[in-house]
C-alpha cells in the first residue's frame, strides 16, 4: 500500500514537471553550446545575435511550459471547487411531490457559485420542506454556517413530525458551529465555554411547510417574507418574526403562521434581502415586485434566470451581497369534491398539526 501510494504520488510530480521537460532540455542545450562550443565564442556581431535568439527562445519555452503547467492545475483547482460547492448547494430537483422548483445564487465573491446565502427543498412524510436563509456576511467566509444549517434541515426536515422541531434543530447546529470556531479562533481558552462565541455572526431563515392541499406553514426568523404570484404580485404575510438564529435564544413556544395557501398554478418567490437591497450606480434599489410582475405564469427556472440577469444589469455586475432565489409553482391539479351518495354522510376528517 505504502509502495502504491509512493508511485502514485511519484507519477503526480512527474505529470506536473512534464511540461518543463522540453524547455529545459533546451536551455541545457543551449549553456552547452554558449560554453562548449569554440563558434559561440567567437566576438562579433553575428554571434551575439545568434546567442540572444537562441538563450530568447529557451527563456520563451520555459515561460510557456510554466504556463501551461500552471493552467493544467488551475483547471484541476476549479473542477474540485465545482464539485464541492455543488455537493454544499445542490440543485434543486425540477419538481418535488407535483411542485415545480428551481432556485439559483449569485455570489458576491468573484469565482465562487456559493457564499453566505443557503437554501434547500425536500420532500417529507409531513409535506415539502423548504428552507431559505442568509448568514451574516457575504462569501466564502461564512460557508460554516452554510454547512451547518443545511446538513441539520437536511436531516431534521424527515425527522421532526412539527415545524417548531425543525427550527430547534437548526438553532442547536448553528450553536454548536459558532462554539467550535470560537474555539479555533481562540485556542489559549480551550476547555472554557465562550461566553459569546462568534457573537457578531447569525442567520436569517425562512422555513416554509407545503401541504397537499397547498396549505402553507411558515417560521420566519428575521427573513423577507416571499412573494406569491397569482393574479397579482403579493407580499405574502408570514405572522410576527422570531429573532434570527444566533441572537436570542428561541421562545419556549413556536407556532407556524399558517393563514397562507399556495393554490394550483400559483407561485411562491422566496429570495435573501441581496435581491431587494441591491443597488445600481445611481444608489436606486432594485424593483423586485416588478421584475416578478413582468411575464406571467412563467416556468420556475426560466424566472430564475431573468431575475438574475435583470439584477446584474441594474447592478452592472457589482454584486455588495450574496443574492439567493427559489422559485416553487403549484402544478398540482385541483380534485373538484364528489358528491356523496343519498343516505350517506361524509365522515369529516380527523384535525391535524401538520400535512
Amino acid at each position: 500500500m505504502i509502495r502504491t501510494r509512493s508511485l502514485l504520488a511519484d507519477a503526480s510530480r512527474f505529470r506536473r514537471l512534464a511540461p518543463l521537460a522540453l524547455p529545459t532540455t533546451w536551455g541545457a542545450v543551449a549553456v552547452a553550446w554558449k560554453f562548449g562550443c569554440p563558434l559561440a565564442r567567437q566576438p562579433g556581431l553575428p554571434m551575439r545575435i545568434a546567442t540572444s535568439v537562441v538563450f530568447l527562445t529557451v527563456g520563451f519555452g520555459i515561460v510557456l511550459g510554466l504556463r501551461h503547467g500552471l493552467v493544467r492545475e488551475l483547471a484541476r483547482v476549479r473542477a474540485v471547487a465545482t464539485a464541492t460547492q455543488r455537493v454544499l448547494l445542490r440543485p434543486l430537483p425540477a419538481r418535488l411531490d407535483g411542485l415545480a422548483l428551481a432556485a439559483g445564487q449569485l455570489s458576491a465573491s468573484r469565482g465562487a457559485s456559493v457564499g453566505g446565502d443557503l437554501y434547500e427543498a425536500v420532500a417529507t412524510p409531513y409535506g415539502v420542506r423548504i428552507v431559505i436563509g442568509d448568514v451574516r456576511g457575504h462569501g466564502l467566509a461564512a460557508l460554516g454556517a452554510v454547512v451547518a444549517v443545511l446538513g441539520s434541515f437536511r436531516e431534521a426536515a424527515h425527522d421532526e413530525p412539527e415545524l417548531a422541531g425543525v427550527l430547534r434543530r437548526l438553532e442547536r447546529a448553528l450553536e454548536r458551529h459558532l462554539r467550535e470556531r470560537a474555539r479555533d479562533e481562540h485556542p489559549a481558552r480551550a476547555g472554557a465555554e465562550p461566553e459569546h462565541p462568534v457573537a457578531e455572526e447569525f442567520v436569517t431563515l425562512l422555513l416554509v411547510e407545503v401541504c397537499s392541499d397547498g396549505r402553507l406553514a411558515v417560521l420566519n426568523c428575521g427573513h423577507p417574507g416571499p412573494y406569491r404570484l397569482g393574479h397579482r404580485v403579493e407580499r405574502l404575510p408570514v405572522g410576527d418574526p422570531l429573532p434570527p438564529l444566533g441572537v436570542l435564544p428561541l421562545p419556549a413556544a413556536i407556532v407556524p403562521y399558517a393563514a397562507a395557501r399556495l393554490l394550483p398554478g400559483e407561485t411562491l418567490v422566496l429570495h435573501t434581502d441581496g435581491a431587494e437591497e441591491a443597488r445600481d450606480h445611481r444608489g436606486r434599489f432594485f424593483a423586485l415586485d416588478a421584475a416578478l410582475a413582468a411575464v406571467p405564469g412563467e416556468a420556475p427556472a426560466a424566472l430564475v434566470r431573468r431575475v438574475h440577469a435583470a439584477l446584474l444589469h441594474h447592478t452592472g455586475g457589482r454584486l455588495a451581497d450574496d443574492i439567493a432565489l427559489l422559485v416553487v409553482r403549484n402544478d398540482r391539479v385541483r380534485v373538484p369534491a364528489q358528491p356523496a351518495e343519498p343516505g350517506l354522510r361524509r365522515p369529516r376528517p380527523a384535525p391535524s398539526s401538520h400535512c
